[in-house]
């Protein structure tokens, strides 16, 4: 077996059948919504954002996890409110200009990914500039 100095990352059992079921719920949402099953999707959005909070708050230490889970969490936040518009019709009001009830989901989605856009350009690069300095 080949030996490398690269980091093992390991998850517990149990939080790992807590993000298992977080899919389960996250694919059960997305299944009610597409079908128009407007209790289903509105029951599942609430522990599929919930688990998805409890899991950026576990991996809070690890920068690059919590960066990615937080991203997570601001999506489902986005595709919860965009499901929630389609369902209760004010998805295509007029909010402003030519942005609709459903445009708003921009917010959280930009968030999410303006998280993942600090860590690639900011953090990530002086994550390997310290790894560097540490092992010269």
């Amino acid at each position: 077996m080949e030996q490398t100095n690269e980091a093992i990352y390991s998850i517990p059992s149990r939080y790992r059948r807590m993000e298992n079921m977080h899919i389960v719920f996250w694919l059960v949402k997305d299944i009610s919504w597409c079908l128009i099953w407007r209790e289903l999707g509105l029951a599942m959005f609430i522990p599929t954002l919930v688990i998805s909070i409890i899991i950026a708050w576990r991996t809070r230490q690890m920068k690059s996890e919590l960066a990615h889970n937080l991203a997570i969490t601001f999506w489902i936040c986005a595709n919860g409110y965009w499901m929630i518009s389609e369902f209760f019709g004010f998805d295509e009001v007029i909010v402003w200009n030519q942005f609709t009830g459903k445009h708003m989901a921009l917010i959280p989605f930009f968030t999410g990914a303006a998280i993942l856009l600090y860590y690639y350009t900011i953090q990530r690069p002086r994550e390997i500039k310290e790894h560097r300095a540490t092992t010269m």
